[in-house]
């Protein structure tokens, strides 16, 4: 059976690590795992082109199980599935594609990801949360907020005109939702969880401002820690990063495609790991090659 990681851009992904560990400690040597760049525009004609897919007439050993979409595509695959899972018509998103019966199903596992993630590193079901930005990644942390028994929260956005998704989803989800933009900050930290949705570390400009919140929860995974979840941990707080989403998205991921319950977290969790710090030596290593270049 084959399966993908599609977006764009699609380098960085650390999906194919989990996917094939997990493959491979579950001894399903007959399984691939592929990584697609693909972006909004392509990915009509892409899902076409995968074929056979499983459940398809005349389709063997080597059909498409599924895929993993990552952005730009969870929104804009949903016109283009057969079925829709409730947690991803809720949210707006589907990070995954799963083919049966020869049919496209799609599925949210970022929920689920971000809900393990905070029960592994023991935060408590919120009373009170902020949830900064309000991309996918935020829509899913309100489904998982939710889930646990929260129906009111706070986001913070740059622009309130850009968030018109993020509100719509709170709708659906019936959480009300409070919107405010970020020179409101220090007024929306006596929560007792933080969520961070902002790419690449934005969140390090508020670092000493988070510092006194019980709990922070960054999607960023890598380099870590963040500034901000170096100052949480500093002041005593809890911290979860962006890899245990990750992970526990992934190992939903493998039982919906695979259709086996026990998959090895520990296994997925080495290997994710491992190819962190592979990477982030490889990084050290050209900033010391560049800067020796310049002093020389």
């Amino acid at each position: 059976m084959r399966a993908a990681v599609m977006g764009s851009p699609i380098g960085h992904s650390l999906s194919p690590c989990l996917h094939r560990a997990a493959y491979r400690a579950m001894g399903l040597g007959g399984w691939s795992y592929e990584a697609f760049e693909c972006d909004e525009a392509r990915l009509p004609g892409l899902l076409e082109e995968l074929r056979p897919v499983r459940g398809q007439a005349g389709a063997g050993d080597d059909a498409w199980a599924g895929l993993s979409l990552t952005m730009p595509l969870k929104r804009a695959v949903l016109p283009l599935l057969d079925t829709v899972s409730e947690p991803a018509v809720e949210v707006g998103g589907a990070n995954t594609v799963v083919f049966r019966d020869g049919r496209r199903h799609g599925d949210n596992t970022d929920v689920y990801g971000i809900e393990q993630a905070l029960a592994e590193a023991g935060v408590p079901a919120p009373r009170s949360a902020t949830v900064l930005g309000g991309g996918a990644t935020a829509a899913s942390a309100l489904a998982a907020l939710r889930n646990l028994g929260l129906y009111s929260a706070t986001l913070l956005v740059r622009d309130r005109a850009r968030a018109g998704e993020t509100v719509a989803v709170a709708e659906r989800l019936g959480v009300a939702l409070a919107v405010e933009t970020f020179d409101k900050l220090d007024a929306c930290t006596g929560v007792d969880l933080v969520v961070s949705t902002l790419p690449g570390g934005a969140a390090d400009a508020f670092a000493g401002r988070l510092a006194r919140v019980p709990a922070l929860f960054d999607v960023i995974y890598s380099p870590w820690p963040t500034e901000a979840a170096a100052a949480v941990t500093a002041a005593g707080g809890i911290v979860v990063g962006g890899f245990e989403m990750l992970l526990h998205q992934a190992v939903r991921q493998v039982q919906l495609m695979t259709g086996v319950a026990e998959v090895p977290v520990g296994a997925m969790r080495a290997a994710g790991e491992a190819e962190i710090l592979r990477r982030s030596r490889m990084l050290r290593s050209g900033a010391e090659s560049r800067n020796s270049l310049k002093s020389g």
